[in-house]
């Protein structure tokens, strides 16, 4: 059920109230120049905020961050921290969320670590801010989940706060929340390109290792690349050292090498999961890869030496 921010419970800190452990409490606000929030000894749990317009401000003990569009910044519990519009900023538009965080989310926000219990996710790709936002409303409309019928279409006007105090809609809210931290943290942070790499090239190693099992062809990735096939395929083989086709082999090969070791699908549907539309095929490249066919390399695990990494 919906409540008003100045209605949520108080805690034995001074200063403005925060919610305590145990709920999830999402909202979405404008707030205009003057805002602000002061709790000298922070809060139970953890604060989310993931700016969508204007400017905001966030201080916790002697961190500090200017926050602006596309930002996602965590304040955990039990440091001092401040936060409102940015002076001078004629606004301030962004969700915020208190909630006790999962502990698999620690480890994406580390690299982020501003000190004193403030993480900084920015900047965020501009491709994942549609999905983060959604995610966000998604989490509005959770929150007030009864656990009977579907949860209420998901909608959010500014001033709009929810508390979800029922484990079933706190978990569903909670899920939302993980896709945006992981969505933000993921992609924010990625790994230093290889020096003297072509950009076209990177971009369709990336295309290959996100789904090894799409029907990639020399065209297909050239087209995503902006490149004719001929001069992507002399690209590529230049600057890595194999052709894209033998880059697809191998990648397709890791990645079942993978639903091997994690799955029980059948072979078969390991080889069609990867890419390969022959079982047959599938079995002879998988053998000469891993020195093993598939089905016993599921029982015994990779050889010594010779992991799904090997030759990547």
């Amino acid at each position: 059920m919906p409540v008003r921010a100045d209605r949520l419970p108080d805690t034995a800190a001074p200063g403005d109230p925060a919610p305590p452990p145990g709920v999830v409490v999402v909202g979405r606000f404008d707030q205009r120049p003057g805002y602000a929030v002061d709790r000298p000894r922070g809060a139970d749990s953890w604060l989310f905020t993931w700016t969508t317009g204007g400017h905001g401000r966030l201080s916790q003990g002697g961190a500090g961050t200017r926050a602006g569009t596309g930002d996602l910044v965590a304040l955990a519990p039990g440091a001092p921290h401040r936060y409102g519009v940015e002076p001078g900023a004629q606004h301030w538009q962004f969700w915020w969320v208190h909630c006790q965080a999962r502990p698999s989310w620690q480890s994406w926000l580390r690299p982020y670590d501003a000190g004193d219990g403030m993480y900084v996710v920015s900047p965020t790709p501009a491709a994942v801010h549609e999905r983060v936002t959604a995610a966000f409303v998604r989490m509005l409309a959770d929150a007030r989940w009864t656990g009977t019928q579907a949860p209420p279409a998901p909608r959010a006007t500014d001033g709009s706060v929810a508390v979800a105090h029922d484990t079933a809609a706190r978990e569903l809210a909670l899920c939302s929340l993980e896709e945006a931290v992981l969505l933000t943290a993921a992609g924010t942070r990625t790994p230093s390109p290889r020096p003297g790499v072509d950009a076209c090239v990177l971009r369709a190693q990336a295309l290959i290792a996100a789904d090894p099992g799409a029907p990639h062809t020399v065209r297909s990735l050239a087209a995503h690349v902006a490149l004719s096939p001929s001069r992507f395929a002399h690209l590529f083989a230049q600057q890595l050292g194999r052709s894209p086709m033998r880059a697809l082999r191998e990648a397709r090969l890791r990645h079942a090498a993978r639903l091997l070791e994690s799955t029980d699908l059948s072979v078969e549907r390991v080889a069609a999961a990867s890419g390969f539309a022959s079982p047959f095929h599938f079995n002879r490249v998988f053998r000469e890869r891993y020195g093993t066919p598939p089905g016993a390399y599921r029982l015994g695990g990779p050889m010594v030496g010779d992991g799904p990494s090997a030759g990547s």
